[in-house]
């Protein structure tokens, strides 16, 4: 018979514990989030195998100008920074030719001139680059406004290359008629300054959908389409931006590269007189 003392210091026997509800609907309800869980975790990888199968039969990013032209030049705004024009001029070239044009942003809408135009437009001019001047067309306001805009601050002299309309935005609250309407008011009052008809810069895909009316072909086309060894636009063009990757002597940051479609008698014919 135990003591008192053994008795007070005696442990009492535990019962080993059931599950009880609680874990029990907790383990259920694993049970019925696994299969989804599971689910989802194979249609994701899938998703990607297929994403990196898709991206592997596109070409690849690159720099690389395609074969076949001879005249090479580039497009250019507050971006691209502080320029080095005389590194640009004497030690940059494109597939081993010199850069023999750049076109530079000069105005956005009807109130924005780019901060280094002015700087840009001299430099190319100074160093002997063949020169031309764009506008960023914004949908916001007038074309007559934005056609203003640009004539005043753009003086464009002999041998410089003509005017060019950059349009790459459509809002949809803006009807395709009026949105046409906008961009030839602008083309005709800027040519009407100029004396010259202006280039008209797009993407292959974004005149295709919103600009495809013969009236446009009037205008030299500036075609934008990226990494692609040849073009399969229906119809003339002059220019060709075929990367946006570029990297040169003279430019800090990445710049677009162009290419002429034609000789640079043919490019020089195009120029202001």
């Amino acid at each position: 018979m135990p003591t008192k003392k053994n008795i007070a210091h005696s442990k009492p026997t535990q019962k080993k514990r059931k599950p009880g509800k609680h874990t029990a609907k907790k383990k259920l309800r694993w049970q019925k989030l696994w299969p989804p869980l599971v689910g989802a975790a194979i249609v994701v990888a899938t998703s990607w195998l297929l994403f990196r199968w898709y991206m592997s039969t596109r070409a690849t990013p690159t720099a690389v100008p395609p074969p076949g032209y001879t005249v090479h030049g580039i497009d250019i705004s507050h971006h691209q920074g502080d320029i080095d024009w005389e590194l640009l001029r004497n030690r940059a070239t494109i597939d081993t030719l010199p850069v023999s044009f750049v076109f530079i942003k000069a105005t956005e809408g009807s109130d924005i001139v780019d901060s280094r135009f002015k700087r840009n437009f001299d430099a190319a001019r100074c160093y002997g680059i063949m020169r031309g001047a764009y506008h960023f067309y914004r949908t916001s306001t007038s074309s007559k406004l934005q056609a203003e805009h640009f004539i005043r601050h753009v003086k464009l002299e002999s041998g410089d290359l003509p005017p060019v309309l950059d349009v790459e935005v459509k809002p949809s609250d803006v009807s395709a008629e009026k949105f046409r309407q906008g961009i030839l008011e602008w083309l005709v009052r800027v040519e009407q300054h100029y004396k010259v008809k202006p280039i008209l810069y797009t993407y292959h895909s974004f005149r295709q959908q919103f600009m495809n009316d013969s009236v446009f072909n009037l205008y030299p086309y500036w075609i934008a389409h990226y990494y692609v060894d040849s073009l399969h636009y229906r119809g003339p063009w002059a220019f060709w931006q075929h990367s946006d990757i570029g990297q040169l002597p003279g430019i800090k940051e990445k710049v677009d590269l162009n290419i002429f479609n034609g000789s640079y008698e043919e490019l020089r014919a195009m120029t202001i007189e």
